[in-house]
């Protein structure tokens, strides 16, 4: 099976996200293509870690297409809800376009995690992101224009990898572990004990 197999069978329209004042409140919609620049506004976006049934977490390398930090290694998948739509529903969406997959247990683990970062070309991501982790349900056919490669590993070993050598890894991700690390690890139990109790 190929992710052409799988891919959402929607109209292909411009993306749009939703752009955000400082406090977080909504105060419009722009085209994703072009607020993505060296004054990028504050929008809303998503982060999940995403676990199989052993507790193993799923790391992407980004597409080398993408515009920022490309053929960089990453939590599993990111997106924008767009106008309208909650995050619960665009982190299902997502996981099916970027991974071809779906996912149950959606868990919001930071509601308030917030970056800014500029990549190489002077690009700038400036986003409020939550987080959440989620566990697959399905076969995983990622998109190769958003994933270049995909690895299932031992949340303590990404852990020891992000930092160490930082570079590797988008900067939302080392933030967010430097947080969130004893969180995605009982996330990682989480899933894991649930396929005992499951089986």
């Amino acid at each position: 099976m190929t992710f052409e197999d799988v891919r959402p069978s929607r109209e292909a329209i411009q993306e749009r996200v939703v752009l955000l004042d400082d406090f977080g409140n909504r105060i419009g919609d722009a085209n994703k293509s072009e607020i993505h620049t060296d004054c990028t506004p504050l929008h809303l976006a998503f982060s999940c870690y995403l676990f199989n049934e052993q507790g193993r977490l799923l790391l992407t390398r980004r597409a080398l297409s993408k515009l920022t930090w490309p053929g960089v290694w990453t939590n599993s998948f990111c997106g924008h809800p767009g106008p309208g739509e909650e995050i619960e529903a665009a982190i299902h969406r997502r996981a099916g376009e970027e991974l071809g997959t779906h996912v149950t247990n959606v868990t919001l683990i930071d509601p308030e995690f917030r970056y800014r970062a500029i990549d190489a070309s002077g690009v700038v991501e400036n986003e409020i992101c939550p987080v959440y982790t989620a566990r697959i349900s399905g076969e995983l056919v990622p998109n190769p224009d958003e994933v270049a490669e995909a690895q299932w590993a031992d949340v303590d070993a990404v852990i020891v990898a992000a930092r160490s050598t930082p570079f590797a890894f988008s900067p939302w991700m080392i933030k967010q572990l430097n947080g969130l690390s004893s969180t995605i690890q009982q996330g990682s139990r989480a899933s894991a004990s649930r396929k005992v109790v499951g089986s």
